[in-house]
Order: C-alpha cells, then sequence, then structure tokens
C-alpha cells in the first residue's frame, strides 16, 4: 500500500486546492462557500518522484452531535485515522483563529504523525502570518501556496522520510536500522535477469454512477453496496456536492463506483456552487459505463427523472433503474406497472431497460440489482459478427423492403459493426440520407430483438457508398 496522507482543516481554507494541486487534476469542487467538501474524496498524488494516496476532507467543526456538520467531522476524523500522515491546513492570511487551535489539540490527541501547512502565503500578506502556526505547537509551518504551486518543494522533503518509511516496513526492512546494515541489491550482477518484476496489470474497471434526483438515496445505496458508512447521508436534501469514485469488486469485477450529486432540474438550481455539483455529475455521466438511475418508490419517474434517463441514453451508457425505499410503496404491483409503461412509452430508444426494485435502508434487492448491472455490462460490449449482421439484414429487408425515393428503391447494400460501448453499426446504402426515421427505428427494434440486445443504446450510422463487391451498381 502507498502512503497515505489525509488534508485536514478549519473551512475555507484551501484543502481542495491542494488536493487538486497533488493529483494535477481538478477533480474536487473548489469555490468561496465555506463547507462545500462533505465527503472523503481519495485521489493519486504526485509529488515530485513521491506518489501516494492523498484524501480530501470536509471542513473541521465543532459540532458533535448527530447534525450534518457532526457527521462530517465524523468523516474527518476517520480520514486521520486512515491516514500515515496528516496535513494540518491554516489560512496564513488570516492567521490562527480559535478553531485552528482547537482542532490542533485534538488532532495532537489522535497521536498521529502530522505536517503543518500555512496554506495562502504567496506574497508579503500571506506570509507574514506563518510563523503565527508555531502556536499550535505541531511543529515547523510550511509556507505554501496550493492555488499557485508554491512551497510543494519543502512538502516533497517534508513527505519523503515518511514515504520511506513506508516502503521499509513493506518490505520488511526495519525502518530504524543503520542504512549500512542493509544489503545493497545487486542490479549489474549475474542475477540481473531477477532485478526488475513486472507489476501485474490492473485490473480493468467498470464504471458505475449512481446518480438521481437529491434525497432519493443514492449516497445510502453505495453505502450499503460497501458494507460501510463511507458515504455522508441524512434526512437533508443536497447532501452530496463533490461525485465521490471509490474502487470495489463485486463478484471478481472490479467496479468504480461513483456517487453523484443530485441533479435538479436546471430552472431550479440558481446557487453556483449547484451549478458546479451538477456539472460534476453530468460528467461522471459523460465517463461511465453503466448508470443506475436511482427513484423515489413513492414519486417514480418524474419530468427530471426522464430528463436524466434521457441524458444517459443520449451518451450511450447502459442504464439501470433502481426502485429505491420500495419497502414503503403500499401498492407495489400497481407502482410498478406504472413504471414499466412510463419508461416504455418515454424511453423507446433504449427498450429493454432493467427495472430492479430495492430498499437501500435494508439492503433488499441489492445482489439482484448488482447482477444486473454486470449483465447489461456484457451488453454494453457486446459485438455481433459481420456475417450474422448481412444474413439478419438480407432477411429483414426481405420482409420489408425499404421504401421508395423519387420513384427509385433505396437499395441496402450490407452492414458492419464499427464499435461497441454501446453497440454501434453502419449501414451502407443508395441514399442512405433519405432513408426515413420510421425505417431507421425498425431496423434498430429488429437489432434488439435478434441480437438480444435489451437496455442497451444502439446507434446505427447511415452511410452512402458502393459496395465494391456488388456487381449490380446503380
Amino acid at each position: 500500500m502507498p502512503l497515505t496522507v489525509a488534508i485536514v482543516g478549519r473551512p475555507n481554507v484551501g484543502k481542495s486546492t491542494l488536493f487538486n494541486r497533488l493529483i494535477r487534476k481538478r477533480l474536487a469542487i473548489v469555490d468561496d462557500t465555506p463547507g462545500v467538501t462533505r465527503d472523503r474524496r481519495y485521489g493519486e498524488a504526485h509529488l515530485g518522484d513521491l506518489t501516494f494516496t492523498v484524501i480530501d476532507t470536509a471542513g473541521l467543526e465543532d459540532a458533535l452531535d448527530d447534525s450534518l456538520e457532526g457527521r462530517m467531522r465524523q468523516q474527518t476524523e476517520a480520514a486521520i485515522k486512515e491516514a500515515d500522515v496528516t496535513l494540518m491546513v491554516f489560512d496564513s492570511r488570516a492567521g490562527i483563529t480559535p478553531i485552528d487551535e482547537y482542532f490542533a489539540r485534538i488532532i495532537r490527541k489522535m497521536k498521529k504523525p502530522v505536517i503543518l501547512i500555512a496554506n495562502k502565503a504567496e506574497g508579503r500578506v500571506g506570509a507574514g502570518s506563518v510563523n503565527e502556526g508555531f502556536s499550535l505547537g505541531l511543529g515547523q509551518p510550511i509556507p505554501l501556496s496550493a492555488e499557485h504551486g508554491e512551497g510543494l518543494g519543502d512538502l516533497f522533503d517534508a513527505l519523503e522520510p515518511f514515504a520511506l518509511k513506508k516502503a521499509g516496513e513493506e518490505s520488511g526492512i526495519n525502518p530504524d536500522a543503520e542504512l549500512e546494515e542493509v544489503a545493497p541489491i545487486d542490479l549489474d550482477g549475474d542475477d540481473g535477469e531477477n532485478d526488475f518484476v513486472e507489476a501485474p496489470p490492473a485490473p480493468k474497471h467498470m464504471q458505475l454512477a449512481i446518480v438521481g434526483r437529491p434525497n432519493v438515496g443514492k449516497s445510502t445505496l453505495v453505502n450499503a453496496l460497501l458494507g460501510e458508512e463511507r458515504l455522508l447521508t441524512g434526512p437533508e436534501a443536497g447532501i452530496t456536492r463533490d461525485s465521490i469514485a471509490i474502487d470495489w469488486a463485486w463478484k471478481g469485477q472490479a467496479i468504480r463506483l461513483i456517487d453523484t450529486a443530485g441533479l435538479r432540474r436546471h430552472a431550479r438550481v440558481v446557487e453556483k456552487l449547484e451549478r458546479l455539483s451538477g456539472a460534476d455529475t453530468r460528467r461522471a455521466i459523460q465517463y461511465a459505463h453503466v448508470v443506475v438511475l436511482v427513484l423515489d418508490g413513492n414519486d417514480m419517474l418524474e419530468k427530471q427523472d426522464l430528463t436524466i434517463a434521457r441524458q444517459v441514453v443520449e451518451e450511450g451508457r447502459a442504464l439501470i433503474i433502481a426502485a429505491n425505499k420500495w419497502d414503503a410503496v403500499e401498492d407495489k404491483n400497481a407502482a410498478l406497472k406504472k413504471l414499466h409503461d412510463r419508461i416504455e412509452w418515454s424511453l423507446p430508444q433504449a427498450k429493454g431497460i432493467p427495472v430492479i426494485t430495492i430498499s437501500a435502508m435494508t439492503e433488499r434487492g441489492l445482489d439482484k440489482l448488482m447482477q444486473a448491472v454486470l449483465d447489461i455490462y456484457v451488453t454494453w460490449n457486446k459485438r455481433v459478427s459481420t456475417s450474422k449482421l448481412n444474413r439478419w439484414l438480407a432477411e429483414i429487408t426481405a420482409q420489408h423492403p425499404p421504401p421508395l425515393v423519387g420513384g427509385r428503391r433505396i437499395k441496402i447494400r450490407y452492414m458492419t459493426q464499427i464499435k461497441t460501448r454501446p453497440p454501434t453499426f453502419a449501414i451502407f446504402a443508395s441514399k442512405a440520407e433519405d432513408l426515413p426515421e420510421s425505417y431507421h427505428r425498425y431496423l434498430v427494434k429488429s437489432l434488439r430483438d435478434v441480437f438480444d440486445l435489451p437496455g442497451t443504446p444502439i446507434r446505427l450510422v447511415l452511410r452512402r457508398t458502393d459496395n465494391p463487391y456488388d456487381r449490380d451498381r446503380e
């Protein structure tokens, strides 16, 4: 396991900015609003030649109860316990505040290695309060500007001993032993072929995004799947703001599980922070392989649910509907029939979308849900041979020939599958641009039925060209 580093501090001191700087991506949402980050977010950080796991955390709050702030603090304390070393960040422009002093005492009591970071230390204004950090009793503060990338060399020097100690512990070397006692590794001897061992390939992750409206139980579902309280949950709507990716496995399949912020209608989104969260969710959909759309069993498939479902299908992602809180639905048969009818009518472009009834709170139906996820992932990756496609094409066009255009019939010559994820087919025909939409839908429907492609989007590309093997050219 690599070195694990947690970034903690009070709200609005630049923890997420430092996290983004270390992982070299704009992954965490950054805004001037305090308390943007609420869940633990993990990333692979690179600093010089050091590679380590970094954890972004919620701002430390003086709350011990079961309020939202109290639950956020519990998430942060869990990150500190998990980490090998903690970076405590304070705002060097604002100086040391009473809340910084309060949490410094808490961190000292946890008896974990701590590196003190004086962030926003660029310029004379920022550098003026750096030395105030000595009053926290956490050692010498490192002046740093996460936004501008200044001071990262000093952070590297501070982290390197922890990384070396971690590497020594994992290799069985006593980290406290004298350097001379460690036998040198022969890189040029006769046994050189054993000096370099090829690492096993990383497992191929399925990207699984959990999406839906606010407060339908997305984070509760992720926690139930993981079997731990990994994400912040509660009765408040809109707790999740960032898209949180968690590496997981189910029945041997490596999965990157992505919890997302709830999506509301654009007309109701007025705050900048909610717009950023919505954009983060839409980006998660864009890069997912399979998307589980979570519905509230008592309020299913309203207009916003359909908007999200259509976006998933238009992006070419495999879609599964999870009707959550099913244990609270009174007339289950009527509700399920209504849901199937609504899907059939509103989402014909992905006919056969799996609908799974679940209760994330009681963990009912989760195995069935994950089996549906694996099944549709296989369908989404399915490839059909060109010979089978063209035999099907000959039969289907014989049963129902293409229409006449300008007194002449459109001649469909041949077809092939040009990609998977989702299944995408190219049909080569004369006057391909004149093929009516109704005939296009007829071909897609038959493709779905004959080659068993339920629930996944099917893309059919029409291309005008001559078949070089066709002697009967126009």
